[in-house]
């Protein structure tokens, strides 16, 4: 399989603090990969060196056959960014904010690229409303979609469910999941482990600076002793439960 990253022997420091040390992994074009780690474990710190916001002390990595260091420009050129905080301009309506992106990208038909963006994230009866009265899910859907303009081949979703209620955060899943089908390669950071569970294709767990497992998620659970086989009588979870009332409410 052709790789969309390779990180090989990557360090960085903040003064004596060292944040990553000698982490190495590759990601599949076309894959969702999924980065987990405890806050401070370094996941931003990687993701910022990924999209050339900062420079590693050491090793090497290259972004869709660019490297981040040699060829940022190149890099950039081919990549989106989200944050763990949706960047919509909340003046503006999601319509004029998918415009302006458009118009920074030099795209000469700023318009129907908001229309076809705005259908596809089912926003159509939103875009002209500001994005102030959009939901927590709405913003984040808007947020991915401007992300997206200029068809970039990776994109990368630094915690993108922080904060969301469960049913938005089901809404993200499946964007990413439509991206992921549609050939656009994912990275994503996050600290929740049903999130990996549902998305990834691979997991690498980052911890202290240094990536201590890699692999799918069958062969993460091979590394751990085979679980006892009893008897439970299944209770739904509480999002399940929250989840079901919330679809009896809207079916009324």
């Amino acid at each position: 399989m052709e790789k969309a990253i390779q990180v090989k022997e990557l360090k960085k420091s903040y003064q004596q603090h060292q944040v990553l040390k000698n982490v190495n992994f590759d990601v599949e074009k076309g894959s969702i990969f999924a980065l987990l780690g405890s806050n401070g474990a370094g996941k931003t710190t990687l993701v910022k060196i990924l999209a050339t916001l900062l420079k590693p002390d050491g090793g090497s990595a290259a972004v869709n056959g660019f490297e981040v260091t040699a060829q940022p420009e190149h890099v950039r050129q081919s990549i989106s960014l989200t944050g763990q905080f949706a960047a919509v301009d909340e003046i503006l309506t999601g319509r004029e904010n998918l415009i302006m992106i458009a118009k920074l990208r030099h795209l000469k038909n700023s318009h129907q690229v908001a229309d076809d963006l705005l259908k596809r994230f089912g926003l159509v009866d939103a875009a002209d409303r500001r994005a102030s009265t959009y939901s927590g899910g709405m913003r984040r859907r808007l947020d991915i979609a401007m992300s997206l303009i200029g068809k970039p081949r990776l994109i990368f979703l630094d915690e993108p469910t922080t904060g969301l209620d469960p049913e938005a955060r089901i809404e993200v899943w499946n964007v990413v999941r439509e991206l992921a089908n549609s050939g656009t390669t994912v990275f994503l950071t996050t600290q929740y482990l049903e999130e990996a569970e549902q998305l990834a294709d691979h997991i690498a767990i980052l911890h202290e600076g240094r990536i201590i497992a890699s692999g799918t998620l069958e062969e993460l659970k091979k590394r751990f002793p085979p679980a006892k086989v009893e008897y439970i009588e299944k209770q739904p979870s509480l999002e399940e439960i929250f989840l079901a009332i919330i679809s009896k409410k809207e079916a009324k």
